[in-house]
């Protein structure tokens, strides 16, 4: 892959313009399915890369990317858990593209894990064998 531009700040380029691996997966440690996800790759000899996302948090252009390669509606990417809950945040709210980036942006740990790519394609991995599915 090329070098990033020097024109463009490395945070607000899309990953897949970064040098690295074919494979992403964008990883919570505390979360089983994506620990798992990870493990099945690892068996399979699949060359990855992990990125821990509470920690190196995605930009916008990376949430844009997912959101457009992943199959699903927008909204699959934000978790509507307890933390949601707590934030006072209703599900209607987070249905677009936008919205979906916007949210994520201020509050990471609403997103959806694992998120794995292979090339163009994306996947939520839940359950972690869906990650399976990228390997054919």
């Amino acid at each position: 892959m090329d070098e990033p531009k020097e024109d463009m700040p490395r945070e607000d380029m899309p990953r897949e313009d970064m040098p690295g691996e074919d494979m992403i997966v964008y990883f919570n440690p505390v979360c089983s399915k994506a620990r798992g996800a990870v493990e099945i790759l690892q068996d399979k000899g699949a060359h990855f890369e992990v990125i821990e996302y509470l920690k190196e948090l995605p930009s916008r252009a990376d949430l844009e990317r997912i959101v457009d390669a992943i199959p699903d509606p927008p909204s699959a990417l934000v978790r509507k858990d307890k933390r949601f809950k707590e934030l006072g945040l209703d599900e209607g709210d987070y249905e677009t593209m936008e919205q979906v980036v916007a949210v994520l942006l201020a509050h990471p740990e609403l997103m959806e894990r694992p998120v794995v790519f292979h090339g163009d394609r994306a996947l939520i991995c839940r359950p972690s064998e869906k990650v399976l599915e990228l390997l054919d």
